[in-house]
């Protein structure tokens, strides 16, 4: 049974400064909860209701040295940051910062991307296309936000998000290609695929900064037939990549 203090220090984790301070993030679902104890190695503990131990029992029981509790749901309610809780829910450590790989790997670099759910589709799309890190500039959405973590759908901890101020990194690797998707580039079509460079994604709504522009070796676009007056920002990250890399 959890005390009130273990309630109240995960209600805590759904605010980024207790996530950096502690280290520690909340993952929530199924799928993801299942990955992650499939993987094990940052999973600290899983809060679950019976039905759902009972439905995983053999992970459950391979799982060797993480704390796995039963829950009532009225409990697991209160854990959760959602309308609606799911039936399982983890306690998982951050990874360690690292630094970037540039050279001979492509990477996708967001700036001030907002919205969690299209930080968390773009660490999903990183993963289905094979690209091994994700920068981020430092007024991004967290990473290890809930609702960032749950639209990964179990990607998080395979592609890992790197924040970094974006002009200094271009300033530092200008002899690495950049390709600043914009409204007004060049058509992607035209461009060929690539095997190293830095795919830059910009805000929802702003795009990239002029600062970053200037910076960018290349402006790439996808052409518009219809409308519509832009794209969301993981729909064009995942149509970039799919032209650019495959």
């Amino acid at each position: 049974m959890l005390s009130k203090a273990q309630i109240k220090y995960i209600q805590s984790l759904q605010h980024k400064k207790y996530r950096q301070k502690f280290g520690q993030f909340i993952a929530e679902g199924d799928k993801i909860v299942q990955e992650l104890l499939a993987d094990r190695r940052s999973v600290q503990a899983v809060y679950a209701t019976r039905e759902w131990l009972l439905d995983h029992r053999a992970l459950a029981e391979s799982a060797a040295g993480i704390d796995i509790q039963e829950i009532a749901p009225p409990v697991l309610k209160q854990l959760s940051s959602l309308s609606t809780p799911h039936q399982a829910l983890a306690l998982v450590n951050i990874p360690p910062p690292s630094e970037p790989v540039l050279q001979g790997h492509v990477t996708l670099v967001l700036e001030t991307i907002q919205d969690p759910g299209n930080l968390g589709t773009i660490i999903r799309i990183a993963d289905w296309f094979g690209i091994r890190q994700i920068i981020c500039s430092p007024d991004c959405v967290d990473a290890w936000n809930a609702k960032t973590i749950q639209s990964t759908m179990g990607s998080a901890m395979r592609v890992p998000v790197i924040v970094k101020d974006i002009p200094g990194l271009l300033t530092a690797n200008e002899h690495i290609p950049a390709y600043a998707a914009t409204l007004h580039g060049e058509n992607i079509v035209q461009t060929p695929k690539i095997t190293e460079g830095l795919i830059l994604i910009g805000n929802e709504s702003r795009g990239l900064s002029e600062a970053v522009l200037k910076l960018c070796h290349h402006h790439i676009t996808i052409p518009r037939i219809g409308q519509a007056e832009s794209l969301n920002a993981a729909v064009a990250t995942g149509i970039i990549c799919g032209r650019l890399l495959l």
